[in-house]
């Protein structure tokens, strides 16, 4: 049985919105029984856009996560609800009956994600749907993929030996795979978002004044052994990516020709951009 499944490329999105946009323009006002009921103008974002800078001075980054229902496996909304209230498809997709689901408010509460957002006017649970209607109706795409200017969003039918081999060749994560709900929404370049890196800038002669150490070598050094190498560019800059945020201590080290080893020890616990190192 093929499911749907949606990938969205952390380093693709721009924060342009046309995702959250479409998305309104698709379900404000708009009722599609037994898919859903209209969308309130105000307050719900079912494609939230979340943003972190890392880093300082000109050495950060910012990147941008668009966030939508990850329509799990073992969806806790699903568990929460009463009377059949929420659903999962054959096809994967989790559906919240706008009609069952009136006053469980125990549904919106049930989501680790906050995906989940409560109509006061309605008296409903509402979120995304994967814009399920068009999907029956003949279209390829939800309105939120068919939006997205960069190709940040796609979506993919797949059996579980399909998408398992996509995880493992183009390094998807889920977002918070601890909760165990298994989504069937996966990123890409996730790192960038909840992740931390260690750069900074190497330059050299600072009597008659600095230069851009160009191909310095650096290493960064964990429990005495190196775990990942790379030289400085150009402008003497380098980055380490991708690494935990758990307070670990690193040691940095710069070669450089004939100049003395330069190292400085790190406590990660976020993004740190060490500045002008002088050797």
């Amino acid at each position: 049985m093929k499911n749907w499944y949606m990938i969205i490329d952390i380093e693709k999105c721009e924060d342009c919105n046309n995702c959250f946009m479409a998305c309104k323009d698709e379900h404000v006002d708009n009722d599609f029984p037994p898919y859903s009921a209209a969308q309130p103008l105000h307050d719900h974002r079912w494609m939230n856009i979340m943003r972190r800078e890392r880093g300082s001075g000109s050495l950060m980054d910012v990147a941008y996560r668009p966030t939508p229902c990850m329509h799990c496996d073992d969806a806790p909304c699903i568990r929460a609800a009463e009377n059949g209230a929420v659903y999962k498809r054959e096809d994967g997709i989790v559906i919240i009956d706008p009609v069952k689901s009136t006053g469980q408010k125990n549904i919106q509460k049930a989501c680790p994600y906050n995906a989940v957002y409560w109509n006061e006017e309605r008296d409903i649970p509402q979120k995304c749907n994967f814009c399920a209607h068009l999907l029956d109706g003949g279209w390829e795409e939800p309105r939120c993929v068919q939006a997205c200017p960069t190709g940040a969003l796609s979506i993919v039918k797949a059996d579980d030996a399909q998408i398992q081999k996509m995880v493992k060749e183009e390094n998807l994560e889920a977002l918070h795979p601890e909760y165990n709900t298994f989504p069937r929404v996966f990123y890409r370049n996730l790192y960038r978002y909840n992740r931390a890196f260690i750069a900074g800038s190497v330059a050299y002669g600072a009597d008659s004044g600095e230069e851009c150490a160009k191909n310095a070598v650096v290493s960064l050094v964990k429990n005495g052994r190196a775990v990942y190498e790379c030289k400085t560019d150009f402008f003497g800059d380098f980055k380490f990516d991708g690494l935990k945020e758990n307070g670990q201590t690193y040691e940095v080290h710069i070669l450089l020709a004939t100049f003395p080893e330069k190292i400085l020890t790190v406590d990660l616990k976020t993004s740190i951009n060490l500045g002008a190192v002088t050797l």
